[in-house]
């Protein structure tokens, strides 16, 4: 049995809480702060005196590149969970453009497993929409989604499934199971050799713009067949203000669409693009500083639904290159949660009750992950963590959990900092750290499988 005390809630009450078998067995509310039981906690080997912290559920990502299998120099499902646990994340959504793609049965189950024996967090694997990913035929969605994965959300995410009849078989085919398909909203023909955000910045430095239209077109089709289809839509890394605008009409018609924005297009901006330095180029580029408030606007306001990493590891010798030459990406899962509490909450536009519904309430229901984003009650899942509010830390690349250290956050001072993180009652983050997991403490399948969207 694990104790905590004297935690703060985001409504700011004072609790104190007990995890035994995986569950909160027992939690009991206070108008102030016990030092009486913060002593013993401080004393007690299975305790913990949580004065000064928040306590909340367990961080959510519906958009994480795991890399594994084909990739395992940039990132492994194990390190990546490492990584994801020390970001607060208690599951992630491993993204399909592996080697060989998640287009199957038996390579949706191979990262699902892989993620059960990591044991640091809940990995769910997201299946390819098309075979290969290469926009001509449909991938195994029903086999996908009986597999033991049991997955619920498609995505060709790196590239678009342009093809509009193509998009609309994938939305009339994950219908028949409530399934999601997540687009990665991006004309190809309007970003051939495209490098960053087109703008008066590309023509200045001389790199082929990126266009808003490229990802407005597609936001707008897609809504458009989600709605004749009756189906689900969600839209990945959403960057524009044109595409907010998009979405919130959409939503005041009651179509089924759902948006998510990344921690760094709430943050950086195109003029970073200036000096050429590759850790800046990810896809969809950074934008203008309007399209930056416009995002924040709309995540603060609901029209974006939720905040999902794009966690894209690369190796050095992928990045440490020529502009044109480098990949696309940046890593996140660690510094996902303090980029948005220095976008949102540091600048009064979020609450820190906002903030759970954004980053693990609301990315667990469209998911249908029902182990997570659930209020801190008798009889919950244990996925949940500690926060100090008031902290501040450095961002290191050496200090990276991720196998990978293409941050574009490096020697920036964030707010907040995760003391100590349970996944299903097991501690995997203490005093900052990551905690080594016993395989036997690993869970085995059947317990995952309880409770899981199987509809």
């Amino acid at each position: 049995m694990m104790k905590i005390s004297n935690a703060k809630t985001v409504d700011g009450k004072i609790i104190s809480l007990e995890i035994e078998n995986h569950l909160i067995s027992k939690v009991t509310e206070s108008s102030a702060i016990d030092e009486k039981n913060g002593l013993n906690a401080i004393n007690a080997i299975n305790a913990i005196n949580a004065k000064g912290k928040l306590i909340l559920p367990g961080l959510v990502d519906l958009h994480t590149h795991l890399r594994e299998p084909g990739r395992e120099d940039s990132e492994t499902v194990a390190s990546a969970s490492k990584a994801a646990t020390a970001g607060g994340y208690t599951a992630i959504s491993a993204m399909a453009n592996t080697n060989p793609v998640a287009d199957t049965a038996g390579v949706v189950e191979q990262v699902y497993r892989l993620g059960v024996e990591a044991g640091y967090c809940e990995v769910n694997p997201i299946g390819a929409v098309t075979k290969g990913l290469n926009g001509e035929q449909l991938a195994e969605l029903g086999a996908m989604a009986d597999s033991i994965a049991r997955v619920r959300i498609f995505s060709d995410d790196g590239k678009c499934v342009s093809d509009p009849l193509l998009m609309r078989r994938a939305l009339e085919y994950v219908k028949t199971f409530n399934g999601l398909i997540a687009q990665h909203a991006q004309d190809p023909r309007l970003t051939i050799n495209s490098q960053m955000n087109e703008g008066v910045i590309s023509s200045r430095i001389g790199l082929v713009g990126w266009p808003a239209v490229a990802e407005e077109s597609i936001i707008a089709r897609d809504i458009l067949l989600a709605d004749h289809v009756g189906s689900r839509l969600h839209i990945c890394h959403v960057t524009t203000a044109g595409g907010v605008a998009l979405i919130r009409w959409a939503k005041q018609r009651g179509i089924q669409v759902t948006a998510e924005v990344t921690p760094h297009h709430l943050l950086l901006t195109d003029d970073l693009v200036e000096n050429y330095d590759p850790i800046y180029k990810v896809n969809p580029p950074l934008r203008t500083e309007k399209d930056v408030w416009a995002l924040r606007e709309a995540l603060a306001d609901g029209t974006i639904d939720i905040v999902a990493t794009d966690h894209a590891p690369h190796p050095s010798e992928d990045k440490d290159c020529e502009w044109q030459a480098a990949a696309f990406g940046m890593v996140g899962l660690e510094t996902s949660l303090s980029v948005v509490v220095k976008s949102m909450i540091d600048s009064k536009l979020m609450s820190w009750s906002t903030l759970v519904e954004r980053m693990s309430t609301k990315p667990a229901q469209i998911a249908g992950y029902e182990k997570q984003g659930r209020d801190l009650t008798v009889g919950s899942p244990a996925n949940l963590f500690l926060l100090d509010p008031s902290a501040k830390w450095l961002v290191r690349r050496d200090r990276l959990n991720s196998k990978s250290k293409n941050t574009p956050f490096e020697g920036m001072e964030l707010p907040a900092v995760i003391t100590d993180v349970f996944y299903n009652g097991i501690q995997t983050i203490s005093d900052s750290k990551v905690v080594p997991v016993p395989i036997s403490n690993s869970l085995n399948l059947n317990f995952l499988h309880q409770g899981k969207d199987l509809n």
